[in-house]
């Protein structure tokens, strides 16, 4: 799954207010045996998405249009907490999510969300509140303004956020790690010439590959 650059965003927010929703709630455990990051949404949520006999939930909202097509969450405080469990992330980038916006969420989780292209936004839980009272079926979009930083409800208000400016880079480019390293090659290289003109010690390979101190 390639990342996307994320600069500004609309489109249904699917309200999910329930506290301390950990990721095996997001994907139980038996979701995520996969060899690739693709194919995951289906296992979002699958406990509440789903009856016994695998048919789908109508009472769960994200089975239930528009929010079927949902690009965001909203959600209560400590999302995410729990095991780390990076498919959690995948399985919402694979439905289609692209910030989940809470009060509060697990510290691995945040760091699995900034690694995987889909924001993690704080705001205070009354904001939270009173965006989702603004959802409905009939006025279900947000947006998130990530060059801005900004969320907009329904009827156009205003919420500002933060996010780190380093992964906030990232999310607007749509760099995940590695391309994020990739980019800067030219500095990388520009330093190990200059490291190595101060401590070729550390740079010089014996005929066995080891460094030699």
């Amino acid at each position: 799954m390639r990342m996307e650059p994320f600069v500004s965003v609309a489109g249904p927010a699917a309200a999910i207010m329930r506290n301390n929703i950990d990721t095996d709630q997001i994907t139980p455990g038996h979701t995520g045996m996969k060899v690739q990051k693709s194919g995951f949404g289906d296992g979002l949520f699958f406990n509440w998405r789903y009856l016994e006999d695998g048919s789908n939930n109508p009472d769960f909202i994200l089975n239930q249009p528009p929010f079927t097509e949902a690009k965001f969450l909203l959600a209560g405080p400590n999302f995410g907490c729990g095991s780390s469990r990076e498919f959690a992330v995948w399985a919402l980038r694979d439905f289609g999510v692209r910030a989940v916006i809470a009060a509060s969420f697990g510290a691995i989780f945040t760091s699995n969300c900034f690694m995987n292209g889909v924001a993690p936004i704080i705001l205070d839980e009354t904001e939270v509140n009173a965006i989702t009272a603004e959802i409905s079926p009939a006025s279900p979009e947000i947006t998130v303004d990530m060059a801005a930083q900004n969320v907009i409800s329904p009827s156009g208000r205003i919420f500002p956020f933060q996010l780190p400016a380093l992964q906030r880079e990232r999310l607007l480019e749509g760099l995940d790690a590695i391309d994020f390293t990739l980019r800067r090659e030219p500095d990388i290289k520009s330093f190990q010439v200059a490291d190595g003109a101060r401590r070729p010690w550390v740079y010089k390979i014996t005929s066995s590959r080891e460094i030699v101190a």
